[in-house]
């Protein structure tokens, strides 16, 4: 497992497989320690630079495994020692840890999915798993922190004692639940899950595994729910192909940056550089971008407002071109 996160497009996450998260698990209630484990997707990551709320709640997570073949493929662009195993989605992270938890007496309460879906997917879980401790809620309540309903749902968890809390109400409310009521939860682990037991009742057809490891899975699903994800899988990955070009570019463009911050500060001091170089301060000086501070060698990566920034200056630059050519 790596010691450190893995550090792109604003995010961190951990190169986990199953085996490494069912320790994890194992550590925290040995510990007696209250863990959440987060994961970050394709939609996560877009939901996360564009709700402040979603940011404080992976701020909160104490570890995020990867749950999506597109950020296996950004970590090994970027460097990072990154495999296949560490793509864990909860299609396929469900049995083992569900038989984990038979075998060594983990308690589960799973808050999600319509009524009756989960508890469906408990009975069939109990079947293939005997001895294993599951105790269900649908996730259709009133979400707000002092409603009776919430408080409601709350106790339950808390009279069951889980050693592991699934929540399952899609993002990013299952996200904002968990920061909302984290303090009030008594468990070890928190592992906001999605649609696991749609997948396990059957409610949702899941994706053949083989898909899954080609990265294709997002094609089975769009198919499967056009309605519900359309944007999700045709529109939000245009955000993100623009995030990874700007960390990309932004990085590429560290030295000659660096060098014009130094000649801004250093002013008076051009009878010493060289032809060559008094070309690139003078061609910096007719392109300079109102982002270009938030990259340097300590920050690469463009922050939120410095991605807002960009495209303000798009806007500007081309309604300059518009009105000069039309």
């Amino acid at each position: 497992m790596n010691s450190s996160p893995l550090k792109f497009l604003g995010i961190e996450v951990d190169a986990l497989n199953i085996a490494q998260l069912n320790n994890l698990i194992a550590k925290s209630i040995q510990m007696q320690r209250k863990w959440i484990i987060a994961n970050h997707n394709l939609n996560s990551l877009h939901i996360y630079h564009h709700d402040p709320k979603m940011r404080a709640f992976y701020a909160k997570a104490d570890y995020t495994h990867i749950d999506g073949m597109p950020l296996v493929l950004i970590g090994k662009l970027r460097g990072y020692s990154v495999e296949r195993e560490h793509r864990v989605t909860y299609a396929d992270w469900v049995y083992p840890l569900m038989k984990e938890a038979a075998n060594k007496g983990w308690r589960i309460f799973y808050l999600g999915s319509k009524q009756g879906v989960a508890d469906k997917a408990a009975d069939i879980l109990r079947l293939k798993y005997p001895g294993l401790k599951i105790a269900c809620a649908h996730g259709y309540i009133d979400v707000r922190q002092d409603s009776q309903d919430n408080q409601n749902t709350i106790a339950a968890i808390n009279a069951f004692q889980p050693h592991i809390l699934m929540v399952g109400m899609s993002m990013p409310r299952q996200e904002h639940w968990i920061l909302d009521n984290l303090e009030q939860l008594q468990t070890n682990v928190i592992l906001p899950s999605g649609a696991c037991m749609d997948y396990v009742a059957g409610v949702v057809p899941t994706p053949p595994r083989w898909m899954g490891r080609m990265g294709l899975e997002w094609s089975y699903r769009l198919f499967s729910e056009p309605k519900r994800l359309w944007k999700r899988y045709l529109i939000q990955p245009w955000f993100i192909s623009k995030l990874l070009i700007q960390e990309m570019w932004g990085i590429q463009n560290q030295p000659q940056l660096s060098f014009v911050n130094k000649t801004r500060v250093s002013t008076g001091t051009q009878q010493n550089l060289s032809l060559k170089e008094k070309s690139r301060v003078k061609r910096s000086r007719k392109k300079t971008y109102p982002f270009a501070s938030f990259r340097n060698a300590a920050n690469p990566l463009p922050s939120h407002q410095a991605i807002n920034m960009h495209d303000q200056w798009l806007k500007t630059h081309n309604s300059r071109f518009l009105e000069r050519h039309i």
